[in-house]
């Protein structure tokens, strides 16, 4: 048994180990009921089990999820909308999020598989600097499908930001006018 300063008791019984807990307003707590004999110990374990919810919440808190962005192509995509397209999957990329990039074909255009998989290695190509493959060209069913990943982790791209954000500051402060200095009349 174990107390709730964490000095090692000895062996008691059952009975023995309940009086002692409640002389002090605490709980019994069976912490391995497999060893031989089973180890208890004395605690509060209202408080134990708020503390353990607090640590769980904290983790939770710090943890990113990975969201996965879709960008929707056509075959027939003009190089307008195919560059916006590529400045979303870019800004996407650059927020840490993963991206699928879809082709869906329609009706006649599964003839026309080869152009999607021309799209889709193009957007690829144009942003290899920024990602990561994860899936190449894939057809499932009137689908074409590919998965890119952000190639930095989320503490590069934040030191880079903060970077930038010094930058930013330090040209800003180099740009700003000196004060005018003004010349008094003499009297």
């Amino acid at each position: 048994m174990i107390d709730d300063e964490g000095n090692q008791l000895g062996i008691l019984p059952p009975y023995e180990a309940i009086k002692k807990a409640r002389e002090k307003n605490l709980d019994l707590v069976e912490i391995s009921p497999t060893a031989q004999p089973p180890v208890c110990r004395i605690m509060d374990y209202g408080k134990y089990l708020y503390q353990q919810e607090k640590k769980e919440r904290e983790a939770k808190k710090h943890q990113k999820t990975i969201t996965v962005k879709e960008v929707k192509f056509r075959i027939n995509v003009d190089d307008h909308d195919y560059e916006t397209k590529k400045n979303h999957v870019l800004r996407f990329l650059d927020e840490g999020d993963k991206v699928k990039a879809t082709i869906f074909f329609r009706g006649r255009e599964m003839t026309r598989t080869g152009l999607g998989r021309q799209i889709l290695e193009r957007l690829i190509k144009d942003v290899e600097s920024e990602s990561i493959v994860e899936f190449r060209p894939r057809q499932e069913g009137n689908t074409l499908h590919a998965i890119l990943a952000p190639k930095k982790s989320d503490k590069e791209r934040e030191k880079e930001k903060e970077k930038e954000r010094k930058q930013k500051a330090a040209a800003q402060s180099a740009v700003a006018p000196a004060p005018a200095q003004v010349a008094k009349p003499a009297s």
